[in-house]
């Protein structure tokens, strides 16, 4: 019976099924409020920001429309630590808000 869990874990990994934002936990506007204050030195959060800056790290325009990436990808990413970022430990909400914002900006 322990394959069950295992299996519906390996089943929201895999899904890349398009997300909508609504569904999802978490404000949009906040999560686009916290990534013009913090991601923005890095990263270009906003798409009419692409031809005005060339940052090294991925826009999260590129994040959102990358078919790998879904909610649970996110959530594992946002708690492991990554060389090439600061070490920021977002709160529950600020997750829930980034998340959601990120997978809003994915065109249908």
């Amino acid at each position: 019976m322990r394959l069950l869990p295992a299996l519906a874990f390996a089943a929201l990994l895999l899904d890349t099924s398009p997300l909508n934002a609504q569904d999802l936990p978490g404000d949009p506007v906040a999560g686009l409020e916290f990534a013009r204050q913090i991601c923005a030195e890095c990263h270009y959060v906003e798409r009419q920001w692409a031809d005005l800056y060339v940052h090294e790290a991925p826009s999260f325009i590129d994040v959102a429309e990358n078919s790998d990436h879904n909610e649970m990808s996110l959530r594992v990413f946002f708690v492991t630590p990554h060389l090439t970022m600061p070490n920021l430990r977002l709160t529950d909400e600020q997750t829930d808000n980034v998340i959601s914002w990120i997978l809003s900006l994915r065109e249908d």
